[in-house]
């Protein structure tokens, strides 16, 4: 007999759990659906791959909705930031428009904190569902959010939901726009909460914009948490990660697919007798969800004047990885720097084929990143920076960065060094992007 696809042992695994659930009291067990989105990052209208949109993700979140008396939709973070709606206007129509979803409950990103502290708190004012977080406080442990969790009567049940923020916030947000806050041990913090709260609840739900190795976590050492709705790692999972009777998943990003996770709760144990999960491609075979359809069109209208202006032309699609050193390039001959870096984190998009859209670097650079220029000796330049290239140790380089990456070079992920001092503030780096490709007029 041959190796079995993950479909087929996901298969296997719900039904001997289906089987051994009706071997327990009907009144021990209930079910339970969750939908579930992340990382939406304000995308309210279809990829170029032709997935996602607003209006298709609200209208298939009806869809599944429609007849399901055990249903829950939660988001996972980082509703906001990712598209000129939102940069012009501070996330504030992609909050509007996310209350059409009928979210029972959400978390916040990183992302969600990009238009500084206050900001956020306007958007946790503005959802017309509650916004949990367990982990983000004050110096003198006063919390951002009042709600650490919440419990959801569903089903017959008693659903909690804990909201938590990922601990490498420090490193993910330019300095002074978390004002006086900061995330307490995500680990920690879902260990403690998760054993205040099953008192209270027949299940719990962990509802965490965290890494991988947090997720993971959370997910093999902390029994108390049933289910893992997932986000911040863009990357979707091809099929759920579990340990024992516990289940954690999470989607691609940018809203190209809605989660749909079914379980059966033993009440009785607290626990999951046992589960499913699909993944519904968002997609032009979704239904669209007019009223959301509508709004979103009325933003786009109101920036299409700014960003829809034709700035070049792409000979192929240039994946993340060449655009980030093509904003490298710009960035040396806008301030003619010797050196440039641009942190990977930071493009948040390809460049399609064909024609190219001021639109188009709004989406890969949707940050109001600045360009700054320091004056450092060759034996300072890390070597990612020199990238190979033969430096005379005592001459002065001059090197670009962001200002993001200029505040957070210690960090995983940045330069990987300490002390370097960026003196000299420069442009827009989405400006200096726009002009580079403007001249380049054809990209090969």
């Amino acid at each position: 007999m041959g190796m079995m696809s993950w479909r087929q042992i996901l298969r296997r695994t719900f039904w001997l759990g289906l089987i051994f659930t009706l071997c327990l009291p009907a009144t021990d067990l209930a079910t339970l659906t969750i939908l579930h989105t992340n990382d939406l990052h304000a995308r309210l209208t279809p990829l170029e791959n032709g997935a996602g949109g607003f209006a298709r993700l609200a209208g298939l979140i009806r869809q599944q909705r429609a007849n399901c008396t055990d249903c829950l939709l939660l988001n996972a973070g980082d509703l906001v930031q990712g598209s000129p709606v939102s940069t012009i206007f501070r996330g504030t129509p992609v909050y509007e428009i996310a209350n059409l979803f009928g979210f029972d409950a959400q978390t916040l990103g990183n992302h969600d904190f990009d238009y500084g502290w206050q900001q956020t708190l306007k958007f946790v004012g503005m959802a017309t569902y509650p916004t949990v977080l367990a982990n983000v406080v004050d110096q003198n442990g006063a919390p951002l959010v009042k709600t650490p969790y919440v419990i959801l009567p569903v089903n017959g049940m008693r659903v909690a939901v804990i909201g938590l923020l990922t601990d490498s916030m420090k490193d993910l947000s330019t300095p002074g726009l978390m004002g006086p806050w900061r995330t307490t041990s995500a680990y920690e913090t879902a260990r403690r909460t998760a054993a205040e709260v099953r008192k209270q609840a027949d299940v719990v739900v962990l509802l965490g914009h965290l890494d991988a190795f947090e997720e993971a976590a959370i997910l093999h050492t902390i029994p108390e948490i049933a289910v893992v709705i997932a986000g911040h790692v863009h990357h979707g999972m091809e099929a759920p990660l579990s340990e024992g009777n516990r289940v954690l998943v999470r989607l691609q990003a940018y809203g190209e697919e809605l989660g749909r996770l079914e379980v059966v709760v033993n009440k009785q144990t607290k626990s999951l007798a046992s589960w499913n999960w699909r993944r519904l491609p968002v997609d032009e075979k979704s239904p669209v969800a007019e009223d959301v359809s509508k709004e979103v069109s009325r933003w786009e209208a109101e920036v299409t004047k700014v960003v829809d202006q034709p700035i070049g032309k792409a000979l192929r699609e240039i994946p993340q990885a060449e655009v980030r050193k093509l904003i490298e390039r710009a960035m040396c001959e806008a301030t003619g720097a010797d050196f440039a870096f641009m942190n990977a984190g930071g493009v948040r998009d390809r460049l399609p084929q064909g024609q190219l859209l001021a639109r188009h670097v709004w989406n890969i650079m949707p940050f109001d990143n600045l360009v700054v220029t320091g004056r450092f000796k060759g034996r300072a330049l890390p070597v990612v920076v020199t990238s190979g290239r033969t430096i005379d140790p005592d001459k002065e380089y001059t090197l670009a960065v962001s200002d993001f990456t200029a505040a957070n070079m210690s960090a995983a992920g940045q330069l990987g060094v300490t002390g370097l001092v960026f003196d000299k503030d420069g442009p827009l780096l989405r400006d200096v992007i726009i002009d580079w490709v403007r001249r380049q007029r054809v990209l090969e």
